[in-house]
């Protein structure tokens, strides 16, 4: 009996089978998300996030939002990417016309679109800040709203009330330029 061969039993089977699975299957899976992929994988890719989309549209109102997909399309959904691209001057690339982004469009972009070319009307115009945005009244209680600020200092699970203080936020920032710029002034001309 010492020169009896090993026997595979059913257990042994098993085992290598669910190995050898788990094994091809990572293999496939690497290879599919290193090339183009499978067309499941590729299907993923094209769906842009319509939030993305509409960030980078309210920060560049001259944009258009296809070419905001294409391009946020071909690099994974990095907003920082594209936004640094827009900045350094390289601009965008137009997408090809077989480009047909799967995320529905934001309907947001355009009175987004609007509102930037009012406001940008308005900057012509030469009106300030403090009548834009109806600060005159805070103008005089500039010291109490800043200790407010100081006070609170959380974020809010709420949506209103964390819109509500970002808008207090701007209107102090604006204020406190304002306040430096009258600074700037007096000691320039004393």
């Amino acid at each position: 009996m010492p020169d009896e061969e090993p026997s595979l039993n059913i257990s042994s089977l098993l085992t290598l089978a669910v190995v050898s699975f788990f094994v091809i299957r990572w293999f496939l899976k690497r290879d599919g998300e290193a090339g183009e992929g499978s067309g499941r994988s590729r299907a993923r890719r094209n769906v842009v996030d319509p939030a993305q989309v509409e960030q980078i549209s309210q920060m560049f109102p001259q944009l258009s939002t296809r070419d905001i997909m294409w391009d946020l399309q071909r690099n994974g959904g990095n907003v920082a990417a594209t936004t640094e691209r827009i900045l350094t001057g390289r601009g965008l690339e137009t997408p090809p016309p077989s480009f047909q982004p799967q995320a529905a469009i934001p309907q947001a972009s355009t009175p987004a679109t609007q509102n930037a070319t009012t406001s940008a009307a308005s900057k012509s115009d030469g009106q300030d800040l403090i009548s834009r945005y109806n600060l005159g009244a805070k103008v005089a209680s500039e010291n109490a709203q800043a200790t407010q600020l100081s006070a609170q200092s959380g974020w809010s699970q709420n949506k209103d009330e964390r819109q509500r203080l970002l808008q207090k936020r701007r209107d102090d920032m604006i204020l406190a330029a304002r306040k430096r710029m009258e600074q700037k002034v007096k000691k320039v001309v004393p």
